[in-house]
């Protein structure tokens, strides 16, 4: 039971792993958006619905059970919720590195 919940989660952060797909739960994060709202959205933004080669549906991350797919994108909040954390742990990462780099500096111009 242990393995197929490692690769369930496994799964979840694959899901996660390319950065459209991470832009795209970003743009729906308050709201849901039709096909067709979505794609003007994410036009004036400049960036493209999918990743060349990349096949999967922007639902992919959170179509609610239930929904019709391919009709309404709104991502899982609970995902919303774990890209938050992330970069509260990045946010967090990057402070101590800055901080340590700042103490190494100052080592070396002591030297």
């Amino acid at each position: 039971m242990q393995e197929r919940l490692r690769k369930y989660k496994a799964s979840i952060f694959q899901a996660l792993s390319h950065p459209t797909r991470i832009a795209i739960l970003e743009v729906l994060r308050d709201r849901e958006l039709s096909a067709g709202p979505f794609r003007r959205s994410w036009g004036r933004a400049g960036e493209p619905v999918a990743a060349p080669g990349d096949s999967e549906k922007p639902s992919d991350c959170g179509q609610p059970q239930g929904r019709q797919p391919g009709l309404l994108f709104h991502p899982n909040p609970v995902l919303v919720e774990v890209l938050d954390l992330m970069r509260r742990y990045f946010q967090t990462n990057l402070a101590d590195a800055i901080q340590m780099l700042e103490e190494v500096g100052s080592e070396a111009s002591d030297r």
